[in-house]
C-alpha cells in the first residue's frame, strides 16, 4: 500500500512536468501566432488549452483522493498541498498563453502587433518559454539554487514590460487606441505568465526546504540616490 501511495505521489509530480511543458509550448506557439498573424496556429493553441485543464482537474482529483485516503503528514502533506498550488499556477499560465492566441485570432487578418514592437514581443515570448522550461527542470530536479534564480531571470521580463509602456507613452506613437489596448494587454499576459513560472519555482523551494523562497533570498535594497540626504 505504501509503495502504491508513493507511486501516486510521483505520478502527481510527473503530471506537473507535463503541464509545464505543455504551457511552455503554448506560449511559444501563441507568440508566433500573434507576430505572424497565423490563425491556424492561434486556433491550435486555444484548443490545446483543454489538455492543460484536463491535467489540472485530474491532478486535483488525485491529490484530494490522497488526502482523504492516506491523511499524509509532514513532508508528504507538503508535497500534496504544494502540488495543488503549482497545478493552479500552471493552469493559469495555460490560460494566459490562450489569451495571447485569442488576441491573434481577434485581429486576424490584421496583425495585432505594430512592426516596431515585434522584436520586443518576440523577446518576451522567448523569455516566457525559457522561464517555464526552467520551472519544469526545477520540478524534476528539486534544485533550490536553480529555483531561486528564476526570480532574478524574471527581472528581464519586467524590463521588457516597461519597454512596452515606453513605446505607448512616446509622443510618436501612431498606431491608435485599439492597438494601444491590445499591446497593453499583451504585455500584461507575458508579465503574469512569467510570475506564475516564478511562483512554481518558489513552491518547489518550499516543498524541499519547508521555508519560503523570499526568506532565503538576500534582502537587497534598491539604490535611490538619496542616501545621506
Amino acid at each position: 500500500m505504501r509503495d502504491a501511495y508513493h507511486e501516486e505521489l510521483d505520478s502527481i509530480g510527473d503530471s506537473l512536468v507535463d503541464m509545464a511543458r505543455l504551457v511552455g509550448s503554448a506560449i511559444g506557439r501563441a507568440t508566433t501566432a500573434i507576430l505572424d498573424g497565423d490563425l491556424k496556429l492561434a486556433e491550435s493553441v486555444i484548443e490545446s488549452d483543454q489538455k492543460v485543464d484536463e491535467l489540472h482537474h485530474d491532478l486535483e482529483a488525485r491529490a484530494i483522493a490522497l488526502l482523504a485516503r492516506q491523511q499524509p503528514v509532514a513532508t508528504d502533506l507538503r508535497i500534496v498541498v504544494t502540488s495543488l498550488r503549482m497545478s493552479a499556477d500552471l493552469e493559469r499560465s495555460g490560460d494566459l498563453a490562450q489569451h495571447v492566441a485569442k488576441l491573434a485570432r481577434l485581429r486576424y487578418p490584421a496583425n495585432a502587433i505594430p512592426q516596431d514592437l515585434h522584436a520586443t514581443v518576440l523577446e518576451m515570448g522567448q523569455l516566457a518559454q525559457r522561464l517555464m522550461a526552467k520551472a519544469a527542470e526545477v520540478i524534476i530536479t528539486k534544485d533550490v539554487d536553480l529555483a531561486l534564480q528564476l526570480e532574478q531571470d524574471d527581472d528581464e521580463m519586467d524590463l521588457l514590460h516597461r519597454t512596452i509602456f515606453q513605446h505607448l507613452l512616446d509622443d510618436r506613437w501612431k498606431h491608435g487606441i485599439e492597438t494601444a489596448v491590445d499591446v497593453t494587454l499583451l504585455g500584461r499576459y507575458y508579465e503574469r505568465y512569467a510570475d506564475h513560472a516564478v511562483a512554481v519555482a518558489k513552491r518547489v523551494v518550499f516543498l524541499v526546504t519547508g521555508e519560503h523562497a523570499d526568506d532565503l533570498q538576500p534582502d537587497i535594497q534598491p539604490v535611490t540616490g538619496t542616501e545621506g540626504v
